[in-house]
């Protein structure tokens, strides 16, 4: 059996530490957080509130780090040196060359590596993929993606609001849509249109990437409101519109029927809690190529890179 140790007890570990409970091949041994309080919520694990002592006294196989984005790299290398397999929330880093010394930490020491870019695995998003590659409803011709939320003002040190250390919407939101079309169409020719509105206490970001024979429009936020979290997308086809808004993933028919199968079971929930299975798919992934020493394909570096190379262009 693995032995499986989570570094960040924040909002995202809400979703992958009952993923890693429900896996019969590991045992979920150790927490770490420098808040105690964190950690008490989960009595039954071994707590600590320095990473390196963790890393010193547990023998671990995979380490699942869930920090704030700006200690991501660093944290990674100092697990992988020491043997351990890592899977990383996004993004990477906020840094270019960050992708290069990860990867080459890994590579050095025989590891696998993986940044949990989860929209990958999101049964809808995948569906969409999948009608891409197949063509089941002719080319693509445009498409639209949206991803809006209110103003992270509960996040630990007020990391998130600080630009230096989360690269605010663009590297916390936006990223989610631009990794999946970077891996869904291939990386875009250019960025045809942005527009950016940032304050202290919001910010809004649209940008509309052009593919060649389609274009994308995708808009992503931190409102100073109450705003629900909303991840939506719309596609059209030659033959059928794609839409997952409300709730539900439709597929509108040019003879004007609607495909109602495509919906996935359950819905997307929350921003915290997520009631897709997305978080554990990936998790499922990363574990079977730990255990059966494959290659981790569907989360390339060259990807990675290309991500960052345009977030920071924006």
């Amino acid at each position: 059996m693995l032995k499986v140790g989570v570094v960040g007890v924040g909002g995202i570990s809400g979703a992958h530490i009952p993923a890693w409970e429900e896996i019969k091949e590991v045992e979920l041994v150790a927490l770490c957080d420098i808040r105690q309080e964190r950690l008490d919520q989960y009595p039954k694990k071994r707590h600590y509130n320095d990473f390196k002592e963790m890393l010193e006294k547990e023998d671990l196989d995979i380490l699942d780090i869930c920090l704030p984005t700006y200690l991501h790299a660093d944290y990674a290398i100092m697990a992988m040196e020491k043997g351990i397999n890592v899977i990383c929330e996004k993004p990477i880093s906020l840094k270019e060359e960050d992708v290069e010394r990860v990867y080459s930490t890994a590579k050095k020491n025989n590891v696998k590596f993986m940044i949990a870019q989860v929209l990958r695995f999101w049964p809808e998003y995948e569906l969409l993929k999948e009608i891409f590659d197949t063509e089941k409803y002719g080319k693509l011709l445009s498409g639209t993606m949206t991803r809006l939320g209110c103003y992270p003002k509960w996040s630990w040190d007020g990391w998130m609001m600080d630009e230096k250390r989360s690269g605010l919407t663009p590297f916390d939101l936006h990223i989610h849509d631009l990794d999946f079309m970077v891996y869904a169409f291939g990386a875009p020719k250019k960025v045809a249109h942005q527009y950016r509105s940032k304050r202290p206490d919001q910010d809004f970001i649209s940008v509309t990437y052009d593919f060649g024979d389609f274009s994308i429009n995708s808009e992503a936020s931190w409102y100073a409101t109450s705003y629900p979290f909303t991840a939506e997308f719309r596609f059209q086809f030659e033959d059928a519109l794609v839409s997952n808004e409300n709730g539900k993933m439709q597929i509108f028919l040019r003879d004007g029927k609607i495909d109602l199968s495509a919906e996935a079971e359950g819905d997307t929930g929350d921003i915290n809690l997520p009631k897709s299975d997305a978080y554990a798919n990936e998790i499922k992934y990363f574990l079977d190529c730990v255990m059966n020493d494959k290659d981790v394909e569907k989360v390339k570096s060259d990807e990675l890179l290309s991500v960052l190379k345009i977030l920071n262009s924006l």
